[in-house]
């Protein structure tokens, strides 16, 4: 259990709704949830949500921490808004998805090795490099991100694919040590570290 953690459960005993309420983007919604399901049946994959969303939401006004931040859901949201359009009281369930999933994996309590959390960092850090997604080195990560074994597996798989790409154009192979950037790549990175400091001082806030 980390620090953080720790710290939450002390600041926020037997109030999870508060603390959702605090640390997780649009949290102040989930309590306008009225439990009428549209949000399930509109999601492409609803049906392998172990918890849909308004069961996440009864979840946490239930008080029930353990079960919500460990919990596997929160990833399988794809931002398809279907849930936001649909939502009787346009309730901003893929944010607050999104809000939970980043707030357990802060906390260290996402599921390990959960594939959309292991994309998301990877993408990341792909990203945040030179200002522009690598696409040639993203797949790479993609495919080895399970060990090399499943890599060559995986690439041996999207073989065709791949050549498609370089006939076309589409792939460029000097990618892999070099790669385009933005123009201000220096700028790009004073305002990701500006964002994390002011993310760092809200944390720190809401911890104190």
């Amino acid at each position: 259990m980390s620090e953080l953690n720790q710290q939450m459960i002390e600041q926020y005993r037997t109030r999870f709704l508060q603390e959702v309420e605090a640390n997780v983007e649009e949290g102040e919604w989930v309590k306008m949830c009225m439990q009428c399901g549209v949000c399930s049946g509109s999601c492409p994959l609803g049906k392998h949500w172990a918890h849909p969303p308004q069961e996440i939401f009864m979840m946490i006004r239930a008080g029930k921490r353990e079960e919500v931040l460990t919990s596997d859901s929160m990833w399988m949201c794809t931002s398809c808004y279907n849930c936001i359009v649909r939502c009787p009281r346009g309730l901003p369930i893929t944010h607050i998805m999104h809000g939970l999933a980043t707030y357990a994996k802060r906390l260290g309590l996402a599921p390990k090795n959960q594939p959309t959390a292991k994309f998301a960092q990877l993408f990341w850090d792909n990203l945040v490099k030179k200002g522009r997604v690598n696409e040639l080195k993203l797949g790479l990560s993609l495919y080895f991100m399970n060990g090399f074994g499943e890599g060559i597996k995986v690439a041996m798989k999207q073989q065709a694919i791949g050549l498609g790409m370089l006939r076309t154009k589409r792939m460029n192979p000097m990618e892999v040590v070099g790669g385009h950037a933005v123009k201000d790549l220096d700028g790009f990175h004073k305002m990701i570290r500006k964002a994390q400091e002011l993310e760092d001082a809200r944390i720190k806030q809401n911890a104190g």
